[in-house]
């Protein structure tokens, strides 16, 4: 089971991490450093460019540009990978995010993960010129750029939304042939499109563990899921549904916990075909000193008893 990190700070979703709101670039970057050396398996930000009014409420207006915060990551670790929950794709010209992404892979030392999703705020796609109704057939045409302008040296491409000729394309990213793609969603297409790729993550909302196991045997029918079974990664963002969060961290018993936590981490996330994971954080973490006990802890008392 690998570990992940949701970057504290990055958006302002409300009623979580109050405290980082006001996180200054030290104090995330000595998240980064601690992350790092505690062993988590990536550290990951969302994307949104705006936010419509009526989700203000329910995700907050505040997030912080994907990209450069991946770049801001990549170069304050050493080991972590660098990720997204997701990177929405139709939101970007391929040219100019193959470049980009490329590049944090570069400087990363080869520590990108491309995790992406077609997206779901209609009045985004509005704003950028894109068509809401055409975003899962751009998603895979902007998925096919990338392939081909990272993987071939004299990369041509002539689709239906997007032309590339007569370019040359470098820098390559470090990976080869490219950083693993992870695809995010529940849909039939979406679960195709993980199939052709490195590994699939559920949209949480309103959908359970317990759902998992019938899209997984359908992407794993899929023929281009062939010779996948060993590394194909399932990346569950929830917290363990049957364990409950205790409200604060500082002074806590945390022995009952530690180990329904470990219960859920070797058995029913396996079993239902989970390889990662985002941590649950205690709600009532109150400053970046409390939060960074509660890596360490969760480090020695959790991930330790599973690895």
């Amino acid at each position: 089971m690998k570990f992940d990190i949701a970057l504290p700070g990055t958006n302002h979703l409300p009623g979580r991490f109050g405290w980082a709101r006001e996180l200054p670039p030290a104090g995330l970057k000595r998240i980064l450093k601690v992350a790092d050396a505690l062993g988590f398996a990536s550290v990951t930000v969302s994307e949104h460019y705006a936010m419509p009014y009526f989700e203000v409420p329910r995700l907050g207006a505040y997030w912080q540009d994907a990209l450069s915060v991946m770049a801001f990551a990549a170069a304050a670790t050493e080991q972590v990978r660098i990720d997204a929950t997701v990177l929405v794709l139709p939101y970007h010209r391929p040219l100019q995010l193959a470049k980009a992404l490329a590049t944090i892979d570069v400087l990363s030392g080869g520590r990108l993960n491309v995790s992406v999703g077609v997206g779901h705020a209609e009045q985004e796609f509005e704003a950028l010129g894109v068509p809401f109704r055409r975003r899962g057939a751009i998603t895979d045409e902007i998925l096919t750029v990338l392939h081909t302008l990272w993987q071939e040296d004299t990369p041509e491409h002539h689709g239906e939304h997007f032309d590339v000729s007569g370019l040359a394309f470098e820098p390559k990213p470090v990976q080869r042939p490219r950083p693993p793609i992870y695809v995010g969603g529940n849909s039939k297409p979406a679960l195709r499109r993980a199939a052709r790729h490195d590994g699939w993550q559920p949209n949480p909302i309103g959908f359970t563990l317990a759902e998992i196991p019938p899209l997984l045997d359908y992407i794993r029918a899929q023929p281009e899921f062939a010779g996948k079974e060993d590394s194909f990664d399932l990346n569950w963002l929830e917290h363990p549904s049957d364990v409950d969060l205790p409200h604060s961290f500082a002074g806590q018993d945390l022995r009952e916990y530690r180990d329904r936590l470990v219960t859920a981490y070797t058995s029913s996330y396996p079993a239902t075909g989970v390889t990662r994971t985002a941590i649950g954080v205690p709600p009532g973490i109150a400053s970046t000193g409390e939060y960074l006990d509660y890596l360490h802890w969760f480090a020695a008392e959790v991930m330790s008893a599973i690895s």
